[in-house]
């Protein structure tokens, strides 16, 4: 065991020092903590091992149900809210014209995570980034985050981290629930849930959803700084579970939206000609998840799914019409020796892309993968897990991917370290360019794949109520795919000539006493890049150096919840922004209550109470056009301003009748 871990663990402790230095001293202090209070174990289907989340040796934060609850009432259309509220994580507005948001992890950029449900790639290898607000919390069971790469287990799409949405899975009687939420946006939601056991061993749940927004222009310039969206979604589960042990997951799920933003009805750009941006999206996909023991000692586990999704944009008068599809086939073998688990698999993965329009920027990437992991309790409280990757892309080559980690745990501390490198494939579709399209931008050459490795050192405590952890974290990045601009209307994409480096810190505190609960966060992270134009470094664009919340919760089983909430955003530098270069500052404020009277729950929830808002600073929108396509500048502040929200749910059946 010495020569797999030494290596790696000298790598750590070198990016780990980095970071420690390049830190310095930092303040204090901020929401959903890494540090998990639950009285019941939580076992983390994420990490494959079948551990416990407080056992793991990589660190993994979970969302659990209770959480999901109050986010199904906050925003009962997406899963945005639910995990932009975890430290270190960070929903991104990509395309204020069209509300297309991507998940951050850590300072880096959003198409470096992946997005899973039940272990499985439904949303594409390359989420779009309007999947993160197309994925209702209705029917999950928790959520499961891990930052840094996670190449060793999931390949090219992991690389700056996974978060793994867990079905929730049928009682042991029938339940149902609907919901009906209105917002004072003129926005509504539709949900409804459904399961049931069919028989001692087969249980099946059904989840559907219809959500609608109208368009909102706020500050009266003609431009929606909310887009008009209509959405229908479906999704059937089954269950099974053998005498044996044997287990069957099968899902599908279907999802139509149609989303416009851009120049309202009889308005115009500032080059007098109407620009409607609009996206209609159609997804269909289909996964199973299994294993069966293969006698006392090990189990055979198969994963395998299909995700097909059409999109129809218009920027302007240009239309672009695609096709993605993601399709997975694995299968793997696990057990336990001599204190170790272990486990052992292939896997091949096919991404592809197909415009009608931009024929050019097609591609099909094949790739399958060779992967392996052990994990023991080497001594007593200590825990190792190692795991690597090889994959052999048809593209870019053949990459090693590996990850260390280990935990500690004396008595109310908790120790953990983790190492990991891995590879991401390039394609056009960085942040820009799912923003404005293919029209500028010029056919891909000489690109190579992206490789990073990232490190973390979490530090933490529990006693009693009281839980806090320290977390400190860094990535290098080499060869990052950035935008440089090749003419007045044309725009290329490039590899960095250098590292973009990210170093921060996470704060975690919680405070549990009877039915009250207050955490508290802070997140400093200082991310760095070559500069596209050639220019010195810079700081990377859209990453706030400092950031903070705190929470405080009253809620008692059977009767009901009440919430404050704040949430502080420090200074980003912003990229080709023609009204200011550095972002301001600010606070939001939030509030939730409900109710339950027996079935029935009652909800109201406030966002954003100072109303703050990007146009009471700037335009949105810009006095002429990027070389991107661009007509509006990067949103670095809330576009919606103060929001009221409230509404109805019933729920029967299940546990629901015992509260």
């Amino acid at each position: 065991m010495r020569t797999v871990f030494s290596p790696a663990a000298a790598r750590q402790l070198t990016l780990v020092a980095s970071i420690a230095g390049a830190l310095g001293t930092v303040p204090a202090l901020a929401q959903v903590a890494p540090v998990e209070e639950a009285e019941e174990e939580i076992v983390v289907q994420a990490t494959r091992s079948g551990r416990s989340a407080d056992d793991e040796a990589i660190r993994v934060e979970v969302i659990e149900r209770e959480e999901i609850e109050e986010k199904i009432l906050m925003t009962p259309g997406n899963v945005a809210m639910l995990v932009a509220e975890t430290p270190g994580v960070r929903v991104q507005v990509t395309s204020p014209s069209l509300g297309s948001s991507n998940i951050r992890m850590q300072g880096m950029d959003g198409r470096y995570t992946q997005l899973l449900a039940d272990g499985l790639p439904l949303y594409g290898g390359q989420a779009s980034s309007a999947g993160i607000l197309q994925i209702p919390p209705t029917d999950l069971g928790q959520v499961e985050v891990i930052k840094g790469s996670a190449s060793a287990l999931y390949g090219a799409s992991a690389l700056g981290g996974v978060i793994n949405f867990v079905s929730r899975r049928p009682a042991d009687v029938a339940e149902a629930e609907a919901l009906v939420n209105l917002t004072s946006r003129d926005g509504q939601d539709l949900t409804a849930y459904a399961a049931m056991p069919t028989s001692d061993t087969v249980g099946v749940s059904v989840t559907g959803g219809f959500h609608r927004q109208d368009a909102n222009d706020l500050d009266g310039d003609g431009w929606a700084d909310m887009p008009f969206y209509r959405r229908w979604t479906v999704r059937p589960r089954l269950f099974a579970e053998g005498s044996n042990g044997a287990k069957l997951l099968l899902t599908a799920g279907a999802m139509t939206e149609q989303r416009i933003g851009g120049t309202l009805p009889g308005r115009k750009a500032p080059d007098v000609r109407p620009f409607v941006e609009a996206l209609d999206t159609t997804r269909f996909d289909a996964g199973l998840v299994g294993e069966t023991p293969l006698g006392n000692a090990v189990t055979l586990h198969a994963r395998g799914s299909l995700m097909r999704q059409k999109h129809s944009h218009q920027f302007g008068e240009v239309i672009e019409d695609d096709r993605h599809e993601t399709s997975i086939g694995e299968l793997s073998l696990s057990g336990r020796a001599g204190g170790v688990d272990w486990l052992a698999g292939a896997a091949v993965q096919h991404d592809g892309y197909h415009s009608e329009q931009f024929g050019n920027f097609d591609y099909d990437f094949v790739v399958p993968g060779l992967f392996g992991q052990v994990e023991g309790d080497i001594a007593d409280r200590l825990t190792l897990s190692a795991s690597a990757r090889l994959d052999r892309h048809s593209e870019y080559g053949t990459f090693l991917s590996p990850r260390v980690s280990a935990l500690y745990k004396p008595g109310p501390w908790t120790f953990r370290a983790s190492w990991g490198r891995g590879f991401f494939a390039p394609t056009p579709f960085v942040e820009q360019i799912e923003a404005t399209g293919l029209t500028r931008l010029d056919p891909l050459t000489g690109l190579q794949a992206e490789t990073a490795q990232t490190a973390s050192l979490d530090i933490g405590y529990r006693s009693g109520g009281f839980a806090a952890s320290a977390t400190l974290f860094g990535s290098d990045i080499d060869g990052a795919v950035q935008v440089q601009n090749a003419g007045p209307d044309r725009v290329r994409l490039i590899n960095a000539p250098g590292a973009t480096r990210t170093r921060g810190v996470e704060l975690v505190a919680r405070y549990r006493w009877e039915a009250f609960t207050i955490t508290g966060n802070y997140v400093h992270v200082d991310a760095t890049e070559p500069d596209p134009e050639g220019g010195a470094r810079r700081r990377v664009p859209r990453v706030p150096r400092d950031t903070a919340g705190i929470v405080a919760m009253w809620e008692e089983h059977g009767r009901g919840r009440i919430g404050l909430e704040a949430y502080y955003t420090g200074r980003q530098t912003l990229d080709d922004n023609p009204f200011r270069s550095v972002s301001k500052p600010y606070v939001e404020l939030g509030a939730f209550v409900e109710v339950v009277l027996g079935p029935l729950r009652l909800f109201l929830n406030a966002e954003n109470i100072l109303n703050v808002r990007q146009t009471k600073f700037d335009p949105l929108v810009r006095p002429s056009r990027a070389p991107d396509g661009r007509w509006t500048v990067d949103a670095w502040a809330p576009t919606d301003g103060f929001v009221l929200n409230g509404g109805v749910r019933l729920m029967f059946g299940g546990e629901k009748e015992h509260d």
